[in-house]
């Protein structure tokens, strides 16, 4: 099975930041992926989901899925890419697939998958 060392996921505030002020950004209508290469962060992943999804079991909802996507998902991302997946409000109703198919589709918007 794939893993996803913790390692791997970001935390701090000063990365979120960095990536958000200075990544390039992709959008559809579940979710935003920025994109940022830099030396010390690649290969890493952070996911956010603000207030305005909903309460606190909604927004960990959100992000359980995006990092379920990331996870199953990450052997098809190219080396040396620090990826922030934020979620959006229509992704607080839909299941599992659907969230899916749009990292895929941004990813490709991106370049940032293999292949």
């Amino acid at each position: 099975m794939y893993n996803l060392p913790k390692g791997r996921i970001l935390r701090r505030k000063s990365d979120f930041q960095k990536i958000h002020r200075f990544g390039k950004s992709y959008a559809n209508r579940y979710l935003v992926m920025y994109v940022f290469t830099a030396s010390g962060l690649e290969d890493r992943v952070g996911f956010a989901a603000g207030k305005k999804l909903g309460n606190a079991v909604t927004r960990n909802r959100v992000k359980r899925l995006m990092r379920e996507c990331y996870r199953l998902n990450q052997f098809k991302i190219k080396e040396g890419y620090t990826l922030l997946l934020v979620g959006r409000k229509a992704a607080t109703t839909e299941k599992y697939d659907v969230i899916e198919k749009a990292f895929l589709n941004l990813g490709r918007k991106a370049k940032v998958l293999k292949g």
